[in-house]
């Protein structure tokens, strides 16, 4: 079930919203977790089993730990609940690369091939498997004691938020609210609004960006010309941003209705000056998940530099390899790990000079738009056959489809708001509306008349296009 589909919008979310609100506050994690198993089988079905096998896991270790004498004996739970939780991660998603790869060997070898049955990728998985992982970790490292009630913690592990697609909820930013919060006035309002904002970044822009990127990247070598590999590489840079931004923002909405306060997980990447910066802005949960569980235990700035660079590379391979099970995910990570290398070997992590800002942003935008390939492209002879044709050395014949096959009013238009909003420009106009709000308070009606109609018209044009069943694809349904 996808936060942008009708059953969720018209029947799921309102009949959980009124049962949370109906019941006592010692019945609402039960509501919320109920709910949460409900939304994962709806789609999962059977496979909802592997989410409860994983909360059972987790809280049992996290009990182990925290009943544990010392720290040596708190490490044998901990390796339990880590290699449980990986166990889960590699079984169901990586089973088939792995097996793949191993026939590939064999057959070399004049041996005959595995050739397994298929292995599901239950939705998800990889969000609550690390959620799983900082989870006893943080328990180990005594930043809280382990959750007690099993009911708590299935309900932090499970809620539907933040369930399919991220962000990665850490439990020690949420662990008092789990427990017992209170939902305001104000923050059910702030909620609504931010999970309008994400569904028409959805809707709006992401959707209407699909349609360009599919297209094309479907095309024959011989189909594509520069003018089109370039469409529709752009094309899917606005998509899976607004997309994936567009559901992190439906998601702290969400939160932000029943009680939780989220974590932001993008701000506004794509005006990075280098890639160090544009990962302290890209899918901040994750980056900042592998930066303190992964990068700093295996030594982080404090040994020497091979070592960090080293440290860089396995940290970036294996957030390609988290992406998906694939090389040309492995080469997506490697590719955006060489070039954080290569800016702390020319000491190109500051902020640049302001006559260099226009140059440091040219390079990081072409870096991320080249990598995007891999990421997109379905196999490694597509993403190469793509980079040829965007740097002029493709194939294309004479037979080749135009741009206006792809391009049309609509794809400009949007491409532009996509571009304008994907910098910090809405968000500064905001902060105007709000001081001239302060400031005069007698006309202040006019701009929250002006904002209100920007949110119900959003709303409402988003309700349009998902009733329209306008073209949806989900991106993250792939990770």
């Amino acid at each position: 079930m996808l936060f942008s589909e009708p059953t969720f919008l018209f029947f799921f979310l309102p009949a959980v919203l009124l049962f949370y609100f109906l019941s006592g506050d010692r019945l609402r994690n039960w509501v919320l977790a109920g709910a949460s198993l409900a939304f994962y089988a709806w789609g999962e079905h059977t496979y909802v089993l592997v989410l409860l096998v994983s909360i059972v896991l987790n809280w049992a270790c996290g009990l182990a730990i925290g009943r544990a004498a010392d720290r040596a004996q708190a490490r044998r739970p901990l390796t339990v609940g880590i290699v449980g939780n990986l166990l889960l991660l590699v079984g169901f998603k990586y089973t088939n690369f792995l097996v793949d790869n191993l026939d590939v060997a064999l057959v070399a070898l004049g041996r005959p091939p595995l050739r397994i049955a298929h292995v599901h990728l239950p939705i998800g998985i990889s969000f609550f498997a690390f959620q799983g992982m900082s989870y006893v970790i943080d328990v180990y490292r005594g930043l809280y004691p382990p959750q007690k009630s099993l009911l708590n913690l299935a309900m932090y592990k499970s809620f539907f938020p933040q369930l399919i697609a991220g962000p990665i909820v850490r439990y020690v930013d949420i662990k008092n609210e789990v427990e017992r919060r209170c939902v305001t006035t104000a923050d059910f309002a702030a909620g609504v609004r931010r999970f309008v904002i994400g569904l028409g970044k959805k809707m709006v822009i992401a959707n209407v960006m699909a349609r360009p990127a599919d297209a094309i990247f479907a095309l024959a070598p011989h189909e594509r010309t520069a003018g089109l590999a370039w469409v529709a590489v752009v094309s899917y840079a606005l998509q899976i941003y607004f997309d994936f931004s567009g559901y992190s923002d439906m998601a702290i909405g969400l939160g932000r209705m029943f009680g939780f306060h989220f974590r932001e997980n993008f701000a506004h990447p794509y005006v990075a000056t280098s890639m160090t910066d544009f990962w302290r802005r890209w899918h901040i949960s994750l980056s900042s998940w592998f930066r303190d569980y992964l990068y700093i235990p295996l030594g982080g700035n404090r040994v020497s530099a091979a070592r960090q660079y080293a440290n860089l590379a396995t940290v970036f391979l294996l957030c390609g390899l988290w992406h998906g099970a694939s090389w040309n995910f492995a080469i997506w990570g490697l590719f955006h790990g060489a070039f954080l290398i290569a800016e702390r070997r020319l000491k190109l992590t500051a902020a640049p000079a302001p006559w260099a800002l226009p140059l440091r942003h040219a390079y990081v935008t072409l870096v991320v738009l080249v990598s995007w390939v891999f990421f997109r492209a379905d196999t490694l002879a597509a993403s190469t056959s793509t980079l040829a044709a965007m740097f002029g050395l493709g194939h294309a014949t004479a037979s080749a489809p135009g741009l206006g096959m792809f391009v049309d009013r609509e794809v400009v238009l949007t491409g532009l708001l996509g571009i304008v909003a994907s910098t910090p420009v809405l968000g500064a106009l905001t902060r105007a509306a709000d001081r001239w709000k302060a400031q005069r308070p007698t006309s202040a009606w006019l701009v929250e008349s002006g904002q209100l109609a920007a949110l119900v018209g959003t709303l409402g044009y988003s309700t349009m296009l998902i009733a329209a069943g306008s073209y949806s694809p989900f991106i993250y349904f792939r990770f």
